[in-house]
């Protein structure tokens, strides 16, 4: 007899307002990058001309995984236990580290996928991850 095994799909979705990423950058930069953004981030998003909008990107994201995994930001929860990283093609991926990371290994999560959009105003992220019970 084969087992079955029944899959949750969990999902998390964020939009964010790149003028309003530009306006903390513009008061509180050091304070916010260092909070919110992990080194490697932070040196990605400086490449480009539009530094706000791939930083709201990230935002998304780290917004988009806490949703999905039901956190928010209490418990130990770092804004920084989600970060944002591209493959070698350039795909962005995510890597959990910290308190989130326990939580998704406690939950079965060995993967969450991520997709990121922006225009010049709004970015926005999806996170998408099975669970296996």
């Amino acid at each position: 007899m084969s087992k079955t095994h029944a899959t949750d799909i969990l999902q998390g979705i964020d939009i964010v307002d790149c003028l309003k990423i530009e306006q903390l950058l513009q008061k509180h930069e050091e304070r916010f990058l260092n909070r919110v953004f992990t080194p490697t981030e932070q040196q990605y998003c400086s490449r480009y001309r539009n530094r706000a909008e791939r930083l709201a990107g990230r935002f998304a994201v780290k917004e988009a995984v806490m949703k999905m995994l039901g956190t928010g930001w209490t418990g130990g929860v770092a804004w920084t236990d989600v970060e944002t990283i591209n493959n070698p093609a350039g795909k962005p991926e995510v890597k959990l580290s910290g308190k989130l990371a326990q939580i998704a290994q406690k939950m079965g999560i060995e993967t969450v996928s991520i997709s990121i959009s922006h225009t010049g105003n709004m970015a926005i992220a999806s996170a998408v991850a099975l669970v296996s019970k």
